[in-house]
């Protein structure tokens, strides 16, 4: 059984090249298959209420929603470093709150740490919970839970004024106490200086390949998720075609009497004759 990595092996990693690899997963199954093929961290993404809950965006989904997918994910993936997407409002309003419900997501979910997104104006935040005791990833450029302010899903920074703003982000969100930072759809050479200016790791996701590890959503590699599929995801599988066809060869056995066969049935125990007295009692 692997040893889960911590902290200090992501500082090393970065220091000595590393590149880690690691997705999303909001299930025990998927949290198991990624930690038997070694993922480094696990995501428990606010995606999941596109991926998985089938919302437009991921502004519904609550706190409660992402506590039980991270407690499910726990327990799919024991010896991995889970990460905690704290939604929409959970943090917005105050330090406070931000706090309060950080620890939510430690003590009721069992993360390792807690994500949330934005540069300057929740550096406040950041450091609330950072002084509490808990570590914090930042995340900035493509920001989901904001994307109406960015005229939607958009690729961010890709022009001198914007990536300057990206940059004073980074370095703030560092200089708050985080200890990571995630890139979101973002130009790789703005992905490959800001990984060099920073002491912290920085991650992309659809942010180019100069800096110290990739995320995907597993739906996305997976080809579970049909209603898009961003520029920047490479498909490992098409997991919704096997799913389509077996769920077709499935309805095609059963209106056709192929299935179930005597192979996957239970039968009786007594002798038949005793079967047979007991249906003429009724």
């Amino acid at each position: 059984m692997a040893r889960k990595k911590g902290i200090l092996d992501f500082m090393k990693m970065k220091k000595d090249g590393e590149q880690a690899a690691w997705v999303t997963a909001y299930d025990y199954p998927t949290a198991s298959f990624a930690e038997q093929a070694g993922m480094d961290l696990i995501l428990v993404g606010d995606s999941l209420g596109m991926v998985v809950l089938g919302y437009e965006s991921t502004i519904p989904v609550t706190m409660a929603d992402c506590i039980s997918h991270c407690q499910a994910v726990r327990r799919g993936a024991p010896n991995t470093w889970i990460v905690g997407d704290m939604p929409f409002l959970s943090y917005q309003v105050s330090d406070q709150d931000a706090v309060e419900n950080a620890g939510r997501f430690h003590k009721e979910a069992s993360v390792d740490c807690i994500k949330l997104e934005g540069g300057r104006r929740v550096c406040s935040k950041i450091k609330a919970i950072t002084d509490a005791g808990m570590l914090v990833m930042g995340h900035i450029g493509l920001t989901p839970q904001s994307s109406g302010q960015l005229g939607g899903f958009k690729a961010q920074g890709r022009d001198v004024n914007s990536a300057r703003d990206l940059i004073i982000d980074a370095i703030a969100i560092q200089e708050a106490g985080a200890y990571a930072l995630l890139l979101e759809a973002v130009p790789p050479e703005l992905t490959g200086f800001i990984a060099q200016k920073l002491k912290i790791p920085v991650y992309s996701i659809g942010a180019g390949q100069p800096c110290d590890g990739q995320l995907l959503i597993c739906g996305d590699m997976l080809g579970m998720f049909e209603t898009f599929t961003p520029k920047f995801v490479k498909k490992y599988a098409n997991i919704a075609e096997i799913e389509v066809n077996a769920f077709k060869q499935y309805i095609n056995d059963v209106k056709s009497g192929q299935f179930p066969t005597d192979e996957h049935v239970y039968h009786i125990l007594d002798g038949k004759e005793e079967f047979e007295k007991l249906f003429k009692e009724f």
